[in-house]
């Protein structure tokens, strides 16, 4: 996919967003420009493909010049297996944020994941242009009282039970937000709006609303998931929750499983192939902050078909989330 293409199908679903900001703190960083590629659910482990995806991907962003990558999860495995699609993706040089994903702890620990793909902490925060970025882990479970982390898809347990921000890090979110003047952004696999998703959201979004009440402005900007597989903003109390498409596909489960994609020798190699539909193209974004904006540039698709609609997939189906192969374009203030 050459550059044109890239920004004529960006343009294609363009969707602008206004936040209205409160009053300003006059003491309160100042944002520059910063730039920055945005993915996930890549799935390598899933995807036959994914390497020529992953090469699409970063070619884009180091044409374009970004400033770093971010990765909200669900990367890869930390087998053996992985290691080459690790180094190929490190070759392009560019610096890349990781963020824990549930299917990361698949085959090992949050420790085999990090050390793997050289990740420091499970969560942590940096500033970069005058924005500061926030990572967070909402892989836990919380079982009778305590809070275990996802390690060896220990995550199958009832619903209830999955997706928790453990107490120590809503602390450090606490503090970690204090402690900056720059307005801020939050990343995580999980979202903090999605019923289903991160359990105790409501905690996480009183720290962010309480932060942004002291600081008399929208200094939390944003919070950017990933996980449910589609392409959904919603705004709670100032701020924007944006969910992030997987670059690879959306999981339709055994109900609606098709082996028409692909060659029965792929088949046997990447078994789940059959209860996902992947996109034609490899979803992802590009987001800038400059001049009091951020714009967020995605990419448009289509399903390899049989599309949804021959497999006869109503609009209710995965809780109502939409099931499209796209990431919209948006646009939003951002504190200068």
């Amino acid at each position: 996919m050459d550059r044109r293409k890239f920004i004529k199908r960006g343009l294609q679903c363009g969707l602008v967003l206004t936040i209205p900001m409160a009053g300003c703190s006059l003491n309160r960083g100042k944002s520059g420009k910063v730039s920055f590629g945005l993915s996930t659910d890549i799935h390598i482990d899933m995807m036959p493909d994914s390497k020529d995806r992953i090469q699409t991907y970063l070619t884009h962003m180091k044409q374009d010049g970004v400033d770093f990558l971010i990765d909200l999860g669900d990367f890869c495995h930390p087998v053996p297996a992985n290691k080459k699609m690790v180094d190929y993706w490190r070759s392009f040089g560019l610096e890349t944020h990781y963020t824990l994903g549930n299917h990361d702890m698949d085959k090992g620990t949050k420790e085999d994941y990090m050390a793997f793909v050289g990740m420091k902490k499970r969560y942590y925060s940096f500033d970069r242009g005058g924005v500061h970025f926030v990572v967070l882990d909402p892989n836990n479970l919380f079982v009778e009282g305590s809070y275990i982390p996802y390690a060896n898809a220990n995550f199958y347990k009832p619903s209830e039970q999955r997706a928790y921000i453990d107490p120590e890090q809503l602390e450090w979110l606490k503090h970690d937000l204090s402690e900056t003047n720059n307005p801020s952004l939050i990343f995580s696999h999980q979202s903090f709006e999605n019923p289903s998703a991160c359990k105790n959201q409501g905690a996480v979004r009183k720290v962010l609303e309480q932060c942004n009440q002291k600081a008399g402005y929208t200094k939390v900007v944003a919070c950017f998931s990933g996980h449910d597989h589609t392409d959904v903003m919603k705004e709670i109390n100032g701020i924007h929750y944006l969910q992030i498409n997987s670059m690879s596909y959306n999981w339709v489960g055994a109900k609606y499983q098709s082996e028409a994609r692909y060659s029965d020798e792929i088949h046997k190699q990447f078994p789940h192939l059959k209860s996902i539909i992947p996109y034609k193209d490899p979803l992802y974004a590009k987001i800038i902050i400059d001049n009091g904006q951020l714009k967020l540039e995605g990419i448009q698709s289509s399903f390899v078909p049989p599309t949804p609609r021959e497999l006869g997939i109503d609009s209710d189906f995965n809780g109502g989330l939409p099931l499209v192969p796209m990431i919209s374009n948006r646009t939003m203030d951002f504190p200068k």
